[in-house]
């Protein structure tokens, strides 16, 4: 299984000033990625990737932290970057691995899965903090995907 996760609460972007790559989390995304980090912790054993973005980073590091794994960043999960490439790290890392990713990218991805037969099991959740369960098959094809909601905090 692989995880793929929509970062958690960050700060209001229209109040941002700057480079919104570099806008962290609000109080409430910290502690949804402090959630993530204790439910993750029980499956994850692959690898950590994440979009460059600063929101997406925060909301991995305290999964890495507790797993005392590398957080790699990768540009194909960024924000407006065409799904395809989050579809190549899909069929390139291992199960158990997770990534991060943004409010564009995975519903662009998801339904780019569900084109190539993909079936979704239960609603789809796409909020801040959802994670998004894909099974393969022997081939590696995801062939299944469920998700689950935001944490409570």
């Amino acid at each position: 299984m692989l995880y793929l996760v929509r970062h958690a609460k960050a700060g209001d972007r229209a109040a941002w000033k700057g480079d919104d790559r570099l806008r962290p989390l609000s109080k409430e995304g910290r502690r949804q990625a402090d959630a993530l980090a204790r439910s993750l912790a029980r499956v994850a054993d692959g690898e950590l990737v994440s979009s460059p973005y600063e929101r997406c980073l925060q909301t991995l590091q305290p999964l890495a932290l507790v797993l005392r794994a590398p957080l790699r960043e990768d540009e194909r999960l960024s924000e407006a970057a065409p799904f395809d490439g989050a579809l190549d790290l899909l069929a390139e890392l291992p199960d158990g691995s997770v990534l991060c990713s943004h409010g564009d990218v995975i519903p662009d991805t998801m339904s780019a899965l569900q084109r190539r037969g993909c079936r979704f099991v239960g609603e789809p959740n796409w909020r801040k903090a959802s994670v998004w369960v894909l099974t393969r098959d022997a081939d590696g094809q995801v062939v299944e995907a469920s998700a689950w909601p935001p944490p409570e905090v």
